[in-house]
């Protein structure tokens, strides 16, 4: 498909929200860009915090992988591979969602490109004060917080009336429009695994989604600079989100991903046009 363009001249019929308060912190790629030895002790976690006794990578080969176009035609076999992942895992991976490897590398690609961009044009969509959308780092409310090792960039991109578009991009070329094309096709695939997990349920198919009054997507690029002491700090703090779907695209080529799984962290070994899906929050401790 060819990218969408990104409509400037969208009608705002409702003030788009603000989001999650959060204080200034350093911008860390620019940090490791001036002194890349430096490692300020805000970012270092303690060695309980690091242990990896709980760890078994061993379980990363074991992750379900769904069919996705199998669960489009309606497979029955596939509505059950997904019941049970969903209640033993909470997490799963997903092929053949029809989203073209085109579409993903080079969103991947202007993504790494804003990245590599001077802190001066990065800082033209630095994130205000009192938001979560543009270019910084959320989640921070306290001086005595340690911070997670990450740049962040972060939009809403549904309800099209809540995006504030003065935080997409101008540059590189076509990173805005490639944001639109890839979120229509996020929200095309998860707006079907939704209808699968109502036939799961028992429900007629758009149930659930009828359920979302105005479905709010929102897309957040982390950055993860390069450590001098990966062994401690964390690129990005546990967490569970409080979305109905949570999405992640890896790097091919790196892994970092963690997932609880009956109170053991499991890795998530990147795969080629596999994207790891959550749907709601999975208690399997």
């Amino acid at each position: 498909m060819s990218p969408s363009q990104v409509d400037e001249s969208v009608t705002m019929t409702e003030e788009a929200p603000t989001f999650a308060p959060c204080l200034p912190v350093p911008n860390v790629q620019e940090m490791v860009r001036k002194n890349p030895l430096q490692v300020p002790k805000r970012y270092e976690r303690s060695e309980e915090e690091m242990e990896k006794e709980n760890y078994k990578s061993h379980l990363s080969s074991e992750i379900p992988i769904i069919d996705f176009s199998l669960l489009s035609d309606g497979s029955k076999e596939e509505l059950l591979k997904l019941d049970t992942a969903l209640k033993e895992w909470g997490f799963f991976q997903v092929v053949n969602h029809g989203i073209k490897t085109e579409l993903m590398q080079r969103m991947k690609e202007l993504t790494a490109e804003f990245f590599g961009l001077p802190v001066e044009e990065k800082n033209k969509y630095a994130m205000p004060p009192d938001d979560i959308q543009g270019y910084g780092h959320t989640s921070v409310v306290s001086d005595e917080q340690i911070l997670d090792w990450c740049d962040q960039l972060i939009f809403l991109v549904y309800p099209t009336k809540f995006r504030k578009l003065q935080f997409w991009p101008e540059t590189p070329e076509g990173f805005k429009d490639m944001i639109e094309a890839y979120s229509i096709e996020i929200k095309r695939v998860g707006e079907e695994l939704i209808s699968s997990l109502s036939v799961i349920l028992g429900l007629q198919k758009d149930e659930l989604l009828g359920l979302h009054n105005e479905v709010l997507q929102g897309l957040r690029v982390n950055y993860y600079p390069p450590c001098s002491t990966p062994e401690q700090v964390w690129g990005l703090s546990p967490h569970s989100d409080a979305s109905t779907i949570s999405v992640v695209m890896q790097d091919d080529d790196v892994s970092g991903l963690e997932i609880r799984y009956k109170g053991s962290w499991v890795p998530v070994t990147p795969v080629p046009d596999t994207q790891v899906w959550r749907l709601f929050e999975a208690h399997t401790e």
